[in-house]
């Protein structure tokens, strides 16, 4: 299935990692700091986005659905369709703890929280 945008529907994780993210403003927020598969459902869990902080201190993880992310050319970026205001207050945690009891709990609060339609019902 296409992105929004329609951009193509493969992308080796490599390139993903990396990648700036922005919100809506065009603001610059982060970047996908790792990707979380889920190994029975054949789909991505989530996107580790990380921003805030200075020099690595004090950023936070966020768990964010993969399908909330879309490529934009443009700003050689993902775009996301959230406020700064509802980014701060998103889940966030270490990615240690984001994928600790395989992810579910985190995977469970970024759908919830971003109001995504989960891939695993």
């Amino acid at each position: 299935m296409p992105t929004a945008s329609g951009h193509t529907t493969a992308i080796r994780a490599t390139r993903a990692v990396g990648t700036d993210v922005y919100n809506l403003d065009g603001q610059r927020i982060g970047k996908v700091e790792d990707i979380v598969l889920d190994k029975t459902e054949n789909a991505i869990m989530f996107a580790v986005v990380g921003f805030g902080g200075f020099l690595g201190m004090g950023e936070k993880f966020h768990p964010v659905p993969w399908a909330t992310l879309d490529y934009d050319q443009d700003q050689d970026g993902y775009v996301v369709p959230f406020t700064k205001e509802e980014l701060e207050a998103a889940p966030a945690d270490t990615i240690s703890e984001l994928t600790k009891d395989d992810g579910l709990y985190a995977r469970q609060e970024a759908y919830s929280y971003y109001k995504v339609d989960p891939y695993w019902n």
